[in-house]
C-alpha cells in the first residue's frame, strides 16, 4: 500500500465514528478496534511522526502482559507503515493527542512477524488487545527540540544529585569524573592495561539505585548464569555510562560508576529503574581480550542495559 492511501485507507470503518465510541469496528484492512475516547485534536499520527504513548497488552482471556502504566514512563515510537494487513500501527493513525483506543491484532501475525515465540498465557490462533492512551504526537524535528531540552535540564538535576551524594559519603577525594559526567570511585587498583575501542572485555557488575537497592547482578542475574559478562567496548553495546566508565578502568580493578541518567536510561527507565535514575554500578574488569575498533561508517549496535 502506498503512503499516500495509506491514511485514506485507515480511516474506512464500518460505522461512523461519533456513533461507534467502544463498538468493535473493522478498518478496510481488517483491523479490528474499538475507540474509547477522541480528542478534538486535528493532527493525527502518521508515517514518520514519533508517538509516545501508554500501552496495555492483553491476551484474550484479559489478562495483562505488559502495562507501561507500572513501568513509570510511557512508550515511545517511531509510526511506521504497517508490516501486515492488521497491524496496529493503522490504528494508530486514527489517534491524535488525548484519544484512547484498543487495538485487536493477530497474535500469530503480531509475533512470528517479530520472530518471537508466543509468550505464556498467548494461544496460537488469538488476538492480542492493544490498548493505547496517546500522549503526544511529533514530527522527528519537534521531537529531538524537546529532547535536547529535556537532556539540558535533566544534566543540571543529576549534577547537583551526583554532588549531593558525593559529599554525603565522603566521596570528594576520590571520584574521577569523566569528560562527559560520569563520576568513578576506584576501589581496588588493577596494574593490567585499560581498553580500547572495540576491545570484548570480562566483567562482574551491581547495579544500584543511590538508595542502595539492587536492580541487576551478574552474579544473580539468570542470564548471566552467576559469570562474568562480555561486550565489545565502545562500540554502542551497552548504556554510554558504562562504556565511558569501563574504559577508564585497568585490568583487574574494581571501581564504583555513578552515571547521570542521561548516560543511562533516561525519561523512559527500566525494568526495577524509575525514569531520570542517577545509577551506581559495581564493577570488578577481570579481562580484556584484544578487538577490532569498528571503521569508519560501519553500523553500530544502539546502547542496551547492562548484560
Amino acid at each position: 500500500m502506498s503512503f499516500k492511501n495509506f491514511g485514506k485507507a485507515a480511516l474506512i470503518v464500518a460505522v461512523v465514528a461519533a456513533c461507534g465510541k467502544n463498538r468493535v469496528q473493522v478498518t478496510e484492512n481488517g483491523l479490528k478496534y474499538k475507540i474509547h475516547k477522541q480528542a478534538d485534536s486535528p493532527r493525527k499520527g502518521k508515517v514518520g511522526d514519533i508517538m509516545t504513548l501508554h500501552l496495555t497488552l492483553l491476551n484474550n482471556k484479559d489478562s495483562i502482559l505488559r502495562d507501561t502504566h507500572k513501568e513509570g514512563a510511557p512508550f515511545q515510537m517511531l509510526l511506521q507503515v504497517p508490516p501486515f494487513k492488521g497491524s496496529y500501527e493503522e490504528g494508530l493513525t486514527l489517534l491524535g493527542k488525548g484519544d484512547s483506543a484498543t487495538f485487536y491484532v493477530s497474535a500469530d501475525s503480531l509475533f512470528t512477524r517479530a520472530m518471537q515465540p508466543l509468550p505464556p498465557g498467548v494461544q496460537k490462533g488469538t488476538d492480542i488487545g492493544i490498548a493505547v492512551k496517546v500522549m503526544n504526537v511529533q514530527s522527528e524535528e519537534e521531537y529531538k527540540k524537546t529532547q535536547a531540552a529535556d537532556f539540558e535540564k535533566q544534566k543540571g538535576v543529576d549534577a547537583k544529585i551526583i554532588q549531593d551524594y558525593i559529599t554525603k559519603n565522603g566521596l570528594g577525594g576520590k571520584a574521577q569524573k569523566t569528560e562527559s559526567g560520569v563520576y568513578y570511585v576506584v576501589t581496588q587498583p588493577g596494574d593490567g592495561r585499560t581498553p580500547s575501542r572495540g576491545d570484548v572485555v570480562q566483567v562482574h557488575y551491581t547495579g544500584k539505585l543511590l538508595d542502595g537497592k539492587v536492580f541487576d547482578s551478574s552474579k544473580t542475574n539468570p542470564q548471566a548464569g552467576g559469570k562474568p559478562v562480555q561486550f565489545p567496548v565502545g562500540v554502542g553495546q551497552v548504556i554510554p555510562g558504562w562504556e565511558e566508565g569501563v574504559m577508564k578502568m585497568h585490568k583487574g580493578e574494581k571501581a564504583t560508576l555513578i552515571i547521570p541518567s542521561a548516560l543511562a536510561y533516561g525519561p523512559r527507565g527500566n525494568q526495577g529503574i524509575p525514569p531520570n535514575s542517577v545509577l551506581l554500578f559495581d564493577i570488578d574488569l577481570i579481562d580484556i581480550q584484544k578487538g577490532q575498533a569498528p571503521q569508519p561508517g560501519m553500523p553500530q549496535g544502539m546502547p542496551q542495559p547492562g548484560r
